[in-house]
C-alpha cells in the first residue's frame, strides 16, 4: 500500500483562462514591439523640410480663325428725344 497525495481534479476553465491570458499577453508585447518599431522607423535621419519650386510655362495659344469687329453708335439726343416721344403717346 502507498501512501501519499490524492490530487484534486484539474479544473478545466481555469486552464483556458490561463491560456487565453498568455495569448493575449503576448499579443499585446508584439503589437507594442511592431509600433515601436514604426516609430523608430519614421523617426529618420533626414530631418527638415525639403520644398520642390517647379516654374510652369504657359502654353502657346493657336491665333483664331476669323473675328469679327462690331461697331456700336448711340446718339444720346436721339433716344432721349424717343423717350419723351414714347412717354407723350401714352
Amino acid at each position: 500500500m502507498t501512501v501519499g497525495f490524492a490530487r484534486a481534479p484539474r479544473r478545466r476553465g481555469r486552464r483556458i483562462a490561463i491560456g487565453a491570458a498568455a495569448v493575449l499577453g503576448i499579443g499585446i508585447v508584439f503589437a507594442a514591439g511592431i509600433a515601436l518599431g514604426e516609430s523608430l522607423h519614421d523617426t529618420s535621419l533626414h530631418t527638415g523640410t525639403q520644398t520642390l519650386v517647379r516654374t510652369l510655362d504657359p502654353l502657346p495659344i493657336a491665333p483664331a480663325e476669323h473675328t469679327v469687329t462690331v461697331t456700336v453708335t448711340t446718339d444720346t439726343m436721339a433716344t432721349a428725344s424717343a423717350r419723351t416721344s414714347s412717354d407723350e403717346r401714352g
